[in-house]
């Protein structure tokens, strides 16, 4: 197998890993063949997949031209996966002069891309840490010196916690952060779901396998659930919705080129919420 150049040394390209199959999705080039095999496979069962990660995007985009709205200029984004058109740190300075972001991923390749992309922005960084860690995440040196936690920040939480397991205590990692947060804080948040998705439950499991047997279980919650990541957060309206319904409306909704009517982008939940 042919490693390519940008590949950082160490990892081992014969192993999937959902950051790049994302990338893949989402019509990048860092991903690897092993990759593209998997994506292909999980696309046998949901075809509309990369339409539901183009939602995940938009709405992603559309939360943080909120936030800046709301006077919230800091970003802490975990999970955030292999730099691609759009990310956090573009949206957030070209609609504030004042923005600062974080990104944290464990994926090598994610950590590798982010710093080449960030190179020479000093506010921006990126993290190599484990949202099943915390702790690790808010001492990391690059998050003391960017955000100021005495202020709002915004933490994202795009497409990941559904990669974390029961077993993983997801709730507890998003309760620790939530209490390092001052009031006023956002919580953005995405995760997949069988509801909304425009096949049975039984086809699609089919691509929940294809993540399970790249050991990279992929779990499906519930909108009650789901809901329960905001315990100590005002649901900003209109609550938990399906993610193109979260306020689509405004300048950047025909740039975020997400076809509305496409059922595939109406899987899955996202929602913002505010700590008191």
């Amino acid at each position: 197998m042919e490693r390519p150049a940008w590949a950082p040394p160490g990892i081992d390209i014969s192993v999937p890993s959902v950051s790049r199959i994302y990338d893949y999705y989402l019509g990048g080039s860092h991903n690897f063949e092993v990759d593209r095999q998997a994506a292909r496979r999980a696309m046998e069962f949901m075809p509309g997949l990369p339409k539901i990660m183009q939602a995940n995007r938009a709405f992603m985009r559309r939360a943080v031209r909120h936030a800046v709205a709301e006077g919230v200029t800091q970003f802490l984004d975990i999970g955030s996966g292999i730099p691609t058109f759009g990310n956090v740190h573009e949206i957030a300075q070209a609609a504030s002069a004042e923005a600062r972001v974080v990104y944290i991923d464990h994926d090598p390749v994610a950590v590798a891309h982010s710093r080449a992309v960030l190179d020479g922005d000093d506010r921006s960084a990126v993290v190599a840490a484990d949202l099943r860690k915390p702790r690790d995440i808010l001492a990391a040196p690059e998050v003391g010196r960017l955000l100021d936690f005495d202020r709002p920040v915004a933490v994202l939480l795009v497409a990941v916690l559904h990669f974390l397991e029961d077993a993983d205590d997801p709730y507890a990692a998003v309760a620790e952060l939530r209490d390092a947060l001052a009031p006023g804080s956002l919580l953005i948040l995405t995760h997949a779901s069988f509801e909304g998705i425009p096949l049975t439950e039984e086809v699609a499991s089919g691509t929940v396998g294809v993540y399970r047997d790249i050991r990279n279980p992929l779990v499906m919650r519930s909108g009650e659930q789901i809901s329960r990541f905001f315990d100590g957060f005002e649901w900003v309206e209109p609550g938990l919705v399906s993610m193109p319904e979260w306020r689509p409306d405004g300048p950047e909704a025909a740039e975020d080129g997400v076809a509305q009517e496409d059922p595939y982008a109406y899987s899955g939940f996202g929602g913002v919420g505010r700590k008191a």
